[in-house]
């Protein structure tokens, strides 16, 4: 059933300009200095900032929450540029107009091709007359965002030269310079970009704002002509396109048909969540589902297919959340309302979703008959990986224009190819398919509003690691059901701003409705990790819920030595340290154990090195960067094909047979840092199907409690080895004569425990037949709660 487009003025014009306005105004150098002055103060801004909380009482307070924290977030990705390893370069460009509109000066500004093809729509850039140098304070400069690149050699800019807005609520200025000046000049401005990845109508024009920004109007007024000096600097740029889109989607809370269930995170508040509607899916596509997917999978997509407007899918490691995915996007894509408008009223094409998605969701889905079959499937604002580039919207455009798809109209195949052609063609092609695969930055594109028709159902994965306006992007075009799938207890989302973090910022849509009670569906039964790596996180992290598949219960020939079992960790007291002007840390005498522990693991088991099937990950970015360096010295260039080395953020959804984790942190004094986060130690050592192997401070970790534990259950479990210098001598003959074990007694062992746990399966078969036998009716009853008639398949086994 197609669905109404949300009626929202938070994408419009006033919306943005607000944003704009704000941003615009601020001073570079003084957000330097109170982020510098501030970072472990409370001062006079976050004093006036409120936490995060599980519900809200009305539209107000939840904005007036959140937008503040967001633009906290803003200042910080602004600043974060200036603390980045590259500095920052300038580049000289020449003005050759100047407009003042609705309050704006737009600014055309001629630069260097080179400087050019580097800047996107929405990058913010800093215009000043002179460079940005040490102990000397620019006289004229302001922020600039780019609207476009204009004509030939030129950019179109967007400036707010008013003044500070101090009252942000508002912030609807008169501007300093009235009507519709147009300057021309002909001296040249230096410009530079930033990288970043943030009660009166009038705004407060304080201090030096005011002749800061004349100087620099008038610098531009002065000018004439239209050429640039021959500049050769490098240009860092990054764009403040996705949190642009997330202001808009914070903003439409208001026009959003669940509004009240998304502010008290309860069912109970949406009277939607009574209608008569459900999914009621086919029988042959139900049994198939029921038959390849386990228990918890099929309790999920019954959540799915049930009248909720929001389900929570939490998929811990190896759950198989993907393949739960798939089986809802089937189960939705080949069903119908159980009630309420006829089948014939149903959109054959359901809306479906917006996720982020990563390579592995080429997986099959299933028609109404249980037969895999392939939909209409586009993915837009993803880079195309070459396994899915002919889903891609950028090669589906292309070959509609080249005339390969028949379908397509005449004037489309033989047309010019231009941009008015290609608009059209995407619109069409996004209202063709029946899956739309984005991110949820990207699904507050422009494309997104052009399109006929909009979402039945929204499915974000990873919803967890995204924040509140995040999520809320997609769901700003209107839908009928959100599925958020994650899990709170692994990466969380990246916020920058260290105010807005203790504040709460950072906390998901997903974590919040949690906390606040809402229903959550937990996927039970882990495919990834030998159960010796699953008991402690499973322990630890999900109170003991998680079960083990019975593909993970294998014997690997290295595990013949009690060092590189499925569980090992390795205590060494090393020395950490922190490269200068860096923010991360290091710790080498981790490094050199480590390649020590790969060399004796691949010379002993050839087939590790015949593909990639061994991870280092460590929590910090100069760690992995030195892990690389010595790899490449010791094994060769080509070592990277064979040994994955990255930060924990880059393994999150990933999987190796080894994994090797490097915790860097070693002074007992100083504390542990963001190693002491817990959800990215559950990441980090959840990563392996055979073999985690962690190496770190026992002293050190134990600082923390999820540390703690870890080394005591190693400790308990024989899983544990003090090495000290030389470390060499760890890996002798010798001494890892002293840790063989038996292999054949352990596949004895876990062959008698596999058969002990078939039978437990068998006779759990026999038990819930008599349990539904007898509870047939009670059955039914619940069938149809979750949108399944007769014929459904979901009442029967």
């Amino acid at each position: 059933m197609a669905v109404d487009k949300a009626v929202s003025s938070a994408s419009s014009p006033s919306t943005l300009h607000r944003f704009q306005r704000i941003v615009l105004g601020w001073d570079y150098l003084r957000l330097v200095r109170e982020t510098s002055k501030n970072k472990n103060a409370r001062n006079e801004s976050t004093s006036k900032l409120k936490r995060v909380t599980n519900t809200f009482n009305d539209v107000d307070e939840y904005i007036s929450i959140f937008e503040p924290l967001l633009f906290e977030e803003v200042k910080a990705q602004i600043v974060q540029g200036n603390d980045d390893e590259d500095t920052t370069d300038w580049h000289k460009g020449a003005v050759a107009s100047c407009n003042e509109i609705d309050g704006f000066h737009k600014v055309s500004l001629a630069v260097l091709d080179e400087f050019r093809g580097d800047v996107s729509e929405n990058d913010l850039l800093l215009l000043s007359k002179t460079k940005f140098q040490e102990g000397f304070a620019p006289e004229a400069y302001a922020f600039a965002l780019v609207e476009n690149r204009g004509g030939r050699e030129t950019l179109a800019l967007r400036t707010f030269l008013a003044g500070e807005v101090k009252h942000p609520e508002k912030a609807e200025p008169e501007s300093s310079h009235r009507g519709n000046d147009n300057v021309k000049g002909n001296d040249a401005l230096q410009l530079a970009s930033y990288v970043h990845n943030r009660e009166e109508d009038d705004c407060k024009i304080i201090g030096g704002t005011r002749k800061r920004l004349r100087r620099l109007w008038e610098h531009m007024a002065a000018m004439s002509g239209l050429h640039a000096a021959k500049g050769e600097e490098q240009q860092q740029i990054c764009s403040l396109s996705t949190i642009m889109r997330e202001f808009v989607g914070l903003h439409s809370v208001s026009s959003l048909p669940f509004k009240d269930l998304i502010l008290s995170a309860s069912e109970k508040s949406h009277h939607g969540d009574n209608e008569p509607w459900g999914w009621n899916v086919p029988r042959p596509l139900m049994d198939n589902l029921i038959t390849n997917l386990n228990q918890s999978q099929v309790d999920a997509i019954r959540a799915g297919l049930s009248r909720r407007t929001f389900v929570l899918i939490q998929g811990p490691p190896g759950t198989g959340k993907t393949q739960t995915i798939l089986g809802l996007l089937s189960a939705v894509l080949h069903s119908s309302p159980e009630r309420g408008q006829s089948k014939g009223g149903f959109s054959a094409q359901k809306r479906l979703p917006e996720m982020q998605i990563e390579e592995k969701y080429g997986a099959s889905i299933y028609d109404e008959n249980g037969r895999i079959y392939n939909p209409k499937i586009v993915r837009i604002g993803l880079k195309a990986h070459h396994l899915v580039q002919a889903v891609s919207m950028d090669y589906l455009v292309e070959q509609k224009l080249a005339g390969v798809d028949r379908t397509t109209s005449g004037a489309a195949k033989h047309g010019s190819g231009g941009a008015a052609d290609r608009e059209r063609i995407r619109a069409a092609i996004l209202d063709e398919a029946a899956i739309v695969f984005s991110t949820l930055s990207f699904s507050g594109s422009v494309h997104f509003t052009r399109m006929n028709r909009v979402f039945d159902v929204v499915i974000i994965d990873e919803a967890a690691q995204a924040v509140e306006p995040a999520t809320l992007v997609p769901l700003a075009h209107g839908c009928r059901q959100v599925y958020l799938v994650g899990d709170p207890v692994q990466l969380p989302a990246t916020v920058i701003s260290t105010t807005a973090e203790r504040f709460g910022y950072g906390t998901s849509l997903f974590k919040r409705f949690q906390e606040a009670g809402f229903p959550v569906q937990m996927l039970k039964i882990q495919y990834r990790m030998h159960p010796e790596i699953s008991i402690f996180p499973s322990k630890e992290f999900y109170g003991g819920s998680l079960e083990d598949g019975e593909m993970v219960k294998k014997v690997r020939p290295w595990y013949a030595h009690r060092c590189f079992g499925p569980f090992h960790f390795f205590d060494i007291d090393g020395t950490e340290s922190q490269p200068l002007g860096s923010g991360s840390w290091v710790n080498e005498d981790e490094i050199e154990f480590i390649v020590l522990l790969y060399h004796k693991l691949a010379n002993n088991h050839p087939e590790l090195r015949a593909s990639p099937q061994v991870a280092v990950i460590t929590p910090y970015s100069y760690q992995v960067k030195f892990l690389r360096r010595q790899f490449r010295a010791t094994f060769g260039e080509q070592s990277d094909k064979v040994v994955d080395i990255n930060t924990v953020d880059g393994f999150q959804g990933r999987e190796k047979d080894i994994a090797i984790f490097s915790c860097v942190r070693a002074n007992t004094s100083k504390g542990i840092g963001f190693v002491a986060d817990f959800r990215r130690m559950n990441v980090g050592i959840t990563r392996a199907k055979s073999s985690v192997l962690v190496v770190g401070s026992a002293s050190a970790l134990s600082q923390d409690k999820h540390w703690g534990n870890l080394v005591n259950s190693a400790k308990e479990r024989n899983c544990y080895s003090k090495v000290t210098k030389p470390y060499a001598s760890f890996f002798s003959d010798e001494n890892l004569k002293k840790m063989e074990v038996d292999l054949i007694q352990q596949k004895r062992d876990l062959k008698k425990a596999q058969t002990i746990h078939a039978v437990h399966d068998e006779m759990a078969k026999v038990e819930n037949i008599v349990v539904d036998n007898d509870n047939a009716e009670e059955n039914a009853e619940d069938a149809q709660d979750c949108g399944m008639d007769d014929g459904g398949g979901f009442g029967e086994d």
